[in-house]
């Protein structure tokens, strides 16, 4: 009788999932996507949109994804493009915004944390107030946090540690790698994700920073001969919402996709760490590599001695310029989240 009585709750427990997504009304969304070669696009977003929410939603939910590569735009305009209404959704990588308000960069400073754990737990202390500044001004909301593997040096010559990075051109995404590179006498070169490699292939650049990972599915291997694995951080997306869009939603599906925003923000963090630990692999021709290409690339170590510099450099330099572009109350602001969750300290200009 037991076991009878536990399987009637179990199909009554199934059935009742199943009615709730097949209550929900339909709609149907516009998404604009992160770069497609990367594997947060390939192996997170485009099935989350594709297939999990369909699938989820018994088909009453659907949406359009295309990657902001496909669609010819500049990541930088990705949330002014989601205020007006451009898209439903948007993802993006959080720190390309920074231009219009630099706390967008700052739980993701370059360097600030190693692993993937301390740099979900900086985001998170620091959600509330992303979150509060994209509805203020952005007419946004956010929805989750995910992000990449560690951003490393790729470099069109076998690289001489920290050292070798003086008086080279290096492409850069944000303005806190600036910070770092300016403390290693580098120079840093703005460019867009999808014309790195022609860049480093014609030698406009003699580095460029991107995931270990993403570089590898994206081609660098290919126009790259070491990875200096320094990391200048995750390259934190984000996954938002016009909010006019979303008040316009039933509660009930309101509901259902804040569900599902939560299972794939865990889902993202998951990935991060397999891809973290197939990287290596991957770029130097060894198994297992399932999510990248087999490629000869020489991994150049860090030192002991280049991560003590590496240190005071974003503990002084990275820090610094940072709290100068968003003020004084802005950096005890960040000192009261971020800041101790890490253990660190802004200074408050």
């Amino acid at each position: 009788m037991l076991r009878q009585g536990l399987a009637g709750l179990l199909l009554a427990a199934t059935l009742a999932a199943g009615a709730a997504a097949q209550d929900l009304p339909k709609a149907q969304f516009k998404v604009i996507g992160l770069n497609s070669p990367t594997p947060v696009s390939m192996v997170d977003e485009i099935p989350f949109w594709r297939k999990t929410i369909p699938e989820a939603s018994k088909g009453s939910i659907t949406a359009d994804v295309t990657p902001l590569d496909q669609m010819g735009i500049d990541d930088k305009t990705m949330l002014r493009l989601l205020k007006l209404g451009v898209m439903d959704f948007a993802a993006m990588d959080i720190s390309k915004m920074a231009g219009d308000d630099p706390r967008f960069e700052a739980c993701d400073l370059a360097g600030l944390t190693l692993d993937p754990d301390k740099a979900r737990a900086a985001c998170q202390a620091y959600r509330d107030i992303v979150d509060k500044q994209m509805q203020k001004n952005w007419n946004a909301k956010l929805l989750a946090f995910g992000g990449n593997t560690p951003q490393v040096f790729w470099c069109r010559d076998v690289l001489a540690g920290l050292e070798g990075l003086k008086g080279k051109k290096i492409r850069v995404f944000n303005n806190t790698m600036r910070d770092f590179l300016s403390g290693v006498g580098g120079t840093a070169v703005s460019m867009a994700f999808a014309e790195v490699v022609p860049a480093l292939n014609n030698g406009v650049v003699d580095c460029g920073v991107t995931g270990s990972l993403s570089g590898n599915t994206a081609g660098w291997a290919e126009v790259t001969k070491s990875i200096y694995p320094m990391s200048l951080g995750w390259s934190i997306n984000v996954l938002a919402v016009n909010l006019d869009s979303w008040k316009r939603l039933d509660p009930k599906v309101q509901a259902f996709l804040t569900e599902q925003f939560k299972a794939y923000e865990d889902k993202m963090w998951g990935t991060i760490k397999t891809s973290v630990a197939e990287a290596d692999n991957c770029n130097t021709g060894k198994q297992p590599c399932t999510m990248g290409k087999l490629a000869k690339t020489t991994i150049v170590p860090v030192k002991t001695e280049e991560m003590a510099t590496y240190k005071k450099l974003v503990e002084g330099a990275v820090l610094a310029g940072w709290a100068k572009r968003c003020g004084a109350a802005c950096a005890k602001e960040w000192n009261d989240t971020v800041g101790k969750t890490l253990g660190l300290t802004a200074p408050t200009p």
